[in-house]
Order: structure tokens, then C-alpha cells, then sequence
């Protein structure tokens, strides 16, 4: 017995788990959707969330409200009108004169604002479709049934201002068409202003609230991305709003002036190292100047200049940008400067700058933007004979590519090669005079302007280093 079981007991486990897996992600598709529909902003979200609640909440209680309003008027209007049809019918049994009826007619017409037709006898049409909201016909049926207690027939549906009953008696059937508005009680457009009314008012009141709350957080986030690009911000920027915002923006200044505080001391510090190992180096010159010219003497001066130069990589990546303000900087000027001194490398260097009528002018810290790209363009001349320099916008960000027909980097260690003094001997070739900080020096000036510098394949074959940072 519990061999038999096992299978269909296994395709149930198996049906479930694919339902369960299907439901997932289902539930993932829509809260997918739905988060891409929401707004991204801070103000819309806020206002979204205030706004929502309570529109909703509103809602629901002015429907209730309105929902049992038009409930207890259109019961009253249907037993008044149930009333008046009773009473015709009594009137039209007592007395069935062709003189009579016809004062029937006429007093239902006048007094009753009911017209009222006597038809021959026979069967009542077909019962019609109930309506979805079907509260007047469900009330009006109800007081027909308790007060006439004879078979009938309405319509509530055919005409959309008028409600047509039908009531079979032994010698004839009456038909009797009442305005809506005797028997039903619509007030569906006071309850749609009522919403659109209180929905403008909540909403006018939240957006002149939530926009002196909200302009805060917006001028301390443009502040701290200024910061974050190595620019300045405004100089009336101040802890203000909430108490929270104030709190946050409070603690972003005293940052801000850590920072800068630690800057400066580093700046000062490595300014006074630099200067005392330049001069122990020139004296080691000077003293070297004055050695005969031999093998041991060129190897001597070979590795003072060595040394000098790895002194100032160390001391270039030490110093950063080195705490200096970003200016406006016309980008074309800045290339072809550095494209005049890279000449002296004596490697074919090309220069390519999409033509525009005006020159781009953005804000940068100068001398540590040129540090970079020459650093790119040095690492380029070092392991290539072909140089290719690119810059072009894309969106809101420059980007700046350096093409070489060298060896190239693996894919694997693109990203090592961004350590401080990490060196390569697989695919770039050894070199002594490399300290392996050029790479990293350029990407802590990019990020100091809020970019960023990244590796790839070049067209030629080789390495292509590209810098990109906001415009």
C-alpha cells in the first residue's frame, strides 16, 4: 500500500514546488513593476505617503457614509412610490368605470407625476438581468412585494431616467413608469467633488509643506556631491529644517572640515619631506659631479635618478590632488597641452577631439586632472609604439580613452594593477624605473573629481585606460 502512494504522492510534491516557484516569481515580476512605476524622487515619494493614507481613509469613510445615506433615502423613496401604486390599484378594484379609469390616469398623471397605462391581460415579460449595483431595484422590489402582494414586473435598467413597473391583475396588467428620482436617491457627483475637493486641498497643503522640508536635504545632497567632486559649493549653505536635517548637515560641515583640515597638515608635511630629500639627492649629485667618470660612478647616477623619480611617484600618490580647487577648465586647451609635452617621448601619439562650435568648459582641479592623463599616457608610451587619445561627453560625463598597441593587461589583473606598487611581469614588460603608483594616481584624482578610471581592450590589440568624470 505504501509502494502505491509513492508516485502520486511524489507528482503532488512536484506540482507544488513548480507552483511555489511559478507564485515566487510572479510575486517578483510585480513588485518589480511596481517599483518602477513608483517615482524615484524624495518629494514625490513623500508626498505619495502622506497623500495615499489618507485619501484613502477619506474615501472609504465618505462612501460609507454616502453608501448608507443612499440607502435610507432611496428605501423611503421606493416605499413612497410602492405606496402610491398601492393606492392606484385599490382605486382601480374598487371602481372599473371607462370613466373612472380614465380619472385614475389623470390623478396619477397630475398629483402622482406617475403615468400610468392599463394593458390588456396576459403574462409579464421575462425577468431582466439584475444590475451590478443593484440597490434600487433590490428596494423598490422589496416594498412592491410587502405592499401590493401581487405579481410584478420592473424594470430599473431600460430607460436611464425612468423605472418602469408592471403589475398583473385578473383583468388586466398595469403599467406604471416613475422618473428615477422618485424611487432612487443619486448623489454620486457630490461624492466625486467631495474627493477632488479635500484630494487638491490635502495636496496644496502637503506640497507647501513638504518643499520647505525637502529643499534642505536637496542643498545638503548637491553640497556633498560638490564636495565628493572636488568643487565648491555655495557659501550660504547652513544647517537648516528639520531638526534631523540639521543634524545631518551639522555633522557633514564638521567633516568637511576634518577633511580639509587633514589635507592641509598632509600637503604641509610631505611639502617639508620633499624638500629635505631633494636636497640630500642634490647633494648626492653634486658629490657624484665631482667623481671621475667611471662604470661605478654612471651606475651611481643611474640609480640617483631612479630614486628621484620614484620619490616623486611616492610623494605624487602620497599628496593626492594635493587640496587644490577646481576651476573651470577648457578641456581642449588641457589635451593638447599635455599632447605638445608627450611629444618629447618621441612615440606616435594621436590626438582625436570630436569638433564642436564651442569648447568644453567644466570644473576641474587642473594640475592633478593633467597628472592623470599624462600618468595614462606615460603607462601607454611605456609598453607601446602607437598612442591613441580620445575624448568625447556621453550624457553627463567626459571620458577620456588611451589606446595602445602594446602587450595589454589579462582580464584577471586589471583590477590588481590599481594597488599601490602592484607590478606585473606577464604581459607588460619589467621595468625598474616603474614604482607602480601611476595607475593608482590616476584613479584617486578621477575619484576626487567623482569619476572614476577603468581598463580594457584596446582596438589596436593593446591597453586602453579610460578616465571618466562628471560633467
Amino acid at each position: 500500500m505504501v509502494a502505491r502512494f509513492d508516485a502520486p504522492a511524489e507528482k503532488l510534491k512536484t506540482r507544488f514546488a513548480s507552483w511555489r516557484e511559478a507564485s515566487a516569481k510572479t510575486a517578483t515580476a510585480l513588485s518589480s513593476r511596481l517599483a518602477e512605476a513608483l517615482p524615484k524622487g524624495l518629494f514625490a515619494r513623500a508626498l505619495l505617503i502622506i497623500i495615499t493614507p489618507i485619501v484613502v481613509l477619506e474615501g472609504v469613510i465618505a462612501f460609507v457614509f454616502m453608501e448608507r445615506h443612499w440607502q435610507s433615502v432611496t428605501r423611503r423613496l421606493s416605499e413612497a412610490t410602492a405606496r402610491d401604486i398601492a393606492a392606484l390599484i385599490e382605486m382601480y378594484d374598487v371602481d372599473k368605470d371607462a370613466t373612472a379609469r380614465t380619472r385614475l390616469i389623470e390623478l396619477a398623471r397630475d398629483k402622482l407625476n406617475l403615468t400610468m397605462q392599463i394593458l390588456p391581460p396576459g403574462d409579464l415579460p421575462a425577468p431582466a438581468p439584475k444590475p451590478f449595483f443593484d440597490l434600487l431595484d433590490r428596494a423598490l422590489s422589496k416594498e412592491i412585494s410587502r405592499q401590493i402582494n401581487r405579481p410584478f414586473w420592473i424594470d430599473t435598467l431600460g430607460e436611464a431616467r425612468l423605472v418602469e413597473i408592471r403589475v398583473k391583475l385578473d383583468d388586466a396588467i398595469l403599467r406604471f413608469i416613475a422618473t428615477r428620482t422618485q424611487t432612487y436617491a443619486s448623489n454620486s457627483h457630490i461624492f466625486l467633488l467631495w474627493m477632488i475637493g479635500t484630494s487638491i486641498i490635502l495636496l496644496t497643503v502637503a506640497i507647501l509643506f513638504l518643499r520647505n522640508q525637502i529643499r534642505p536635504i536637496l542643498r545638503l545632497a548637491e553640497a556633498a556631491d560638490a564636495f565628493g567632486k572636488g568643487r565648491p559649493f555655495a557659501d550660504d549653505f547652513r544647517p537648516r529644517g528639520a531638526r534631523e536635517v540639521r543634524q545631518a548637515s551639522q555633522s557633514f560641515i564638521e567633516m568637511r572640515d576634518r577633511i580639509t583640515q587633514h589635507v592641509e597638515q598632509r600637503t604641509t608635511m610631505l611639502a617639508g619631506v620633499s624638500h629635505d630629500l631633494r636636497t640630500i639627492l642634490t647633494r648626492f649629485k653634486l658629490e657624484l659631479a665631482f667623481l671621475p667618470d667611471t662604470a661605478e660612478t654612471r651606475s651611481l647616477r643611474s640609480d640617483v635618478n631612479e630614486m628621484q623619480h620614484m620619490l616623486e611617484d611616492y610623494l605624487a600618490f602620497a599628496r593626492g590632488d594635493g587640496g587644490e580647487e577646481a576651476k573651470p577648465t577648457n578641456l581642449r586647451e588641457l589635451l593638447e597641452e599635455i599632447y605638445e609635452e608627450a611629444q618629447a617621448y618621441g612615440t606616435t601619439i594621436d590626438l582625436r577631439m570630436r569638433r564642436s562650435k564651442q569648447d568644453l568648459v567644466l570644473p576641474l582641479k587642473r594640475n592633478a586632472f593633467k597628472r592623470a592623463i599624462t600618468n595614462l599616457v606615460g603607462n601607454a608610451v611605456r609598453y607601446g609604439d602607437k598612442i591613441i587619445v580620445r575624448a568625447a561627453t556621453e550624457g553627463n560625463w567626459l571620458r577620456v580613452e588611451i589606446d595602445d598597441n602594446g602587450p595589454g593587461i589579462p582580464e584577471s589583473e586589471r583590477e590588481n594593477v590599481f594597488r599601490p606598487f602592484y607590478r606585473i611581469d606577464k604581459s607588460r614588460n619589467q621595468d625598474s624605473a616603474n614604482s607602480g603608483l601611476g595607475l593608482a594616481i590616476a584613479r584617486d584624482i578621477a575619484k576626487s573629481h567623482g569619476g572614476t578610471v577603468t581598463l580594457g581592450e584596446s582596438s589596436m590589440g593593446g591597453l586602453r585606460a579610460i578616465i571618466s568624470v562628471p560633467l
